[in-house]
């Protein structure tokens, strides 16, 4: 006879193995949320990943998954983006997918720093040598400083995650990069996916990294859970688009101009002021260089003084001030990053010509015409008829009504000692209100008369 004794134990004294399996299920049973970082790597994708990875160890998620596909970045975004996928507390997967993204510059880091890094077909990852904002030419010892500064920096995350240290090395002096399948072979990442789901499955019984240990990872059949940034990230990083900051501030220029040229419009001053504010804030996430916002400011004022001193030389010199400082906005000069390539922060030399022209056309041709306009003689009321010959219609001595231009008007003589008989011609030399001040004037026909 065998006797089986039950023995219950309150929740907190557990065998320790039971208290793991149902951490372990509870775990596998929450979501596992995906974001999206799509495009350059910069102020507002670094904090969407802070925020998202506070948020998923919150709430004890089993794994973040991080899809990428990112030309490159800022150096300061990509060091934060790393800082916080080698510090999570929660297992993060870095995937670059879809089919076509890819993980350069700034992205080769991100992805070498994720406790799992992970490629779809047709994706590539490298070509992390540090470039010059801008498109200008480095100074030789600076771009050694910053090339030796990047390479230890991507030999440092590789050794730490366990990766190809050599390789990561090489991405940096070199530029290689590598396919997917030939990332898996170099040691670079950890596995090939075709998609969410499949990575997923892929990884249920892998462990995984985090700062306070390795884990074991259940993600067979869990559900996902996209996570997009807020609306507020989502329009700060419109905002923070190096041609739209661009397109602000010049457009919330002329706005100002216009409003100064045109006092009371209201509208071009109020929406002129609300551009350059938005493109400030733009330019506290962008690597603006100051020089090229004062060239830009210089070339404002060239044109207002060409507008008024019509030298030809100002205008000209307006001009290429405003090439210079749009081609110069972004990057301070001589200072390189490891995140970005040269295209991927600068405005597009399109958009520099056709703005340039706007610009161009607004001051020479609006507001000059505007002030032509002011200088022109009134052609309205009672000041269009200084200069105008009438009729005395009565005694005017000094007051009295006379014809002039098929109309009749009150009138009062110049001077008022001098008076004009009924008949007798007269000149407007003046008005008072709607009094016309006259003074006798000989007509033709008081010539042939004398």
């Amino acid at each position: 006879m065998t006797v089986t004794l039950s023995i219950a134990l309150p929740l907190g004294l557990r065998p320790a193995s039971a208290a793991q399996d149902s951490a372990n299920g509870a775990s596998a049973a929450r979501a596992v949320p995906v974001l999206s970082v799509d495009g350059v790597v910069d102020v507002v994708s670094a904090r969407y990943l802070t925020r998202e990875l506070d948020r998923a160890t919150a709430e004890g998620a089993p794994l973040v998954v991080v899809r990428l596909d990112t030309p490159g970045g800022t150096d300061k975004s990509m060091r934060e983006m790393t800082r916080a996928l080698l510090g999570a507390r929660v297992p993060v997967a870095v995937y670059v997918a879809p089919a076509g993204a890819r993980a350069a510059s700034a992205g080769t880091y991100v992805t070498m720093a994720a406790g799992v890094a992970a490629m779809a077909p047709g994706t590539e990852i490298g070509a992390a040598h540090p470039v010059e904002l801008g498109g200008r030419t480095p100074d030789p010892r600076m771009e050694d400083k910053v090339v030796n500064d990047a390479a230890a920096l991507a030999r440092s995350i590789a050794t730490t995650r366990h990766r190809n240290a050599a390789w990561a090395e090489q991405a940096v002096r070199e530029s290689v990069s590598l396919t997917a399948d030939e990332a898996v072979r170099e040691g670079v990442i950890d596995l090939v996916a075709t998609d969410v789901p499949d990575l997923l499955q892929k990884l249920d019984g892998r462990s995984a990294p985090t700062v306070e240990g390795t884990r074991t990872l259940h993600t067979a059949g869990v559900a996902v859970d996209e996570r997009s940034m807020l609306p507020t990230e989502q329009a700060l990083q419109v905002l923070s688009n190096p041609s739209v900051a661009y397109l602000l501030f010049l457009l919330g220029l002329l706005g100002i101009v216009a409003e100064v040229y045109h006092p009371g419009a209201i509208v071009p001053g109020t929406l002129g002021t609300i551009g350059i504010v938005l493109a400030l804030v733009a330019f506290g996430n962008l690597p603006i260089s100051w020089a090229g916002v004062l060239l830009i400011l210089l070339a404002i004022g060239l044109f207002v003084a060409e507008i008024h001193t019509a030298m030809g030389v100002l205008g000209a010199l307006a001009l290429a001030a405003l090439v210079a400082g749009s081609l110069l906005l972004y990057g301070r000069p001589g200072a390189l990053t490891p995140g970005a390539p040269a295209s991927a922060i600068r405005v597009s030399p399109w958009l520099i010509a056709a703005m340039s022209a706007l610009v161009a056309a607004f001051f020479l041709g609006v507001v000059r015409a505007t002030l032509r306009a002011r200088r022109l003689a009134v052609r309205t009321g009672t000041a269009a008829l200084v200069g105008r010959s009438g009729v005395a219609l009565s005694e005017l001595s000094p007051t009295g009504t006379v014809r002039v231009d098929s109309e009749v008007w009150t009138a009062a003589t110049e001077p008022e000692d001098e008076p004009i008989h009924q008949g007798e011609h007269v000149e407007v030399v003046g008005t008072s209100g709607v009094t016309l001040r006259v003074t006798k004037a000989l007509h033709v026909t008081d010539l042939l008369n004398s």
